[in-house]
């Protein structure tokens, strides 16, 4: 798991002075990013190699809004791995109140946006950091 904590800056608040809802998939973008680099596989490293991770599926559920300049935590668990594709939970906090909490999925993809199978180096580091021990075969 990742922890990332982030200050909300005006920009990311509406009229009503909440953060926009749809900042909390930028935030679920950061918690990944950070997840990634803390494991040792950084985002343009994985694109150096010729791969990418784009988004297939993403969902969020609001409880209790942020606001400006509150500190929320980001929380980030890799929580599904198959040959191909991982998705990702998130909680968002403010101290201990739950903010939000989501998911996304995100295929293995070459440069033609073509699936492919993770290399072995990839497939062990994301294994050693899966928290609820759901590994699809390799079919």
């Amino acid at each position: 798991m990742n922890i990332l904590q982030l200050r909300i800056a005006y920009a990311d608040t509406d009229q009503m002075g909440m953060v926009y809802y749809g900042n909390y998939l930028t935030f679920f973008e950061r918690g990944r990013t950070e997840f990634l680099r803390e494991v040792g596989f950084e985002y343009k490293t994985i694109e150096e190699r010729g791969f990418f991770f784009p988004v297939i599926h993403a969902e969020c559920d609001y409880y209790y809004p942020a606001k400006y300049d509150d500190l929320i935590t980001i929380e980030t668990k890799l929580t599904e791995l198959t040959a191909a594709s991982i998705t990702c939970s998130y909680k968002v906090k403010l101290v201990d109140k739950l903010l939000a909490v989501g998911k996304t999925k995100h295929p293995f993809v070459n440069k033609t946006l073509k699936p492919v199978r993770f290399p072995k180096d990839i497939r062990e580091m994301f294994e050693k950091h899966l928290e609820n021990d759901k590994v699809e075969s390799e079919k």
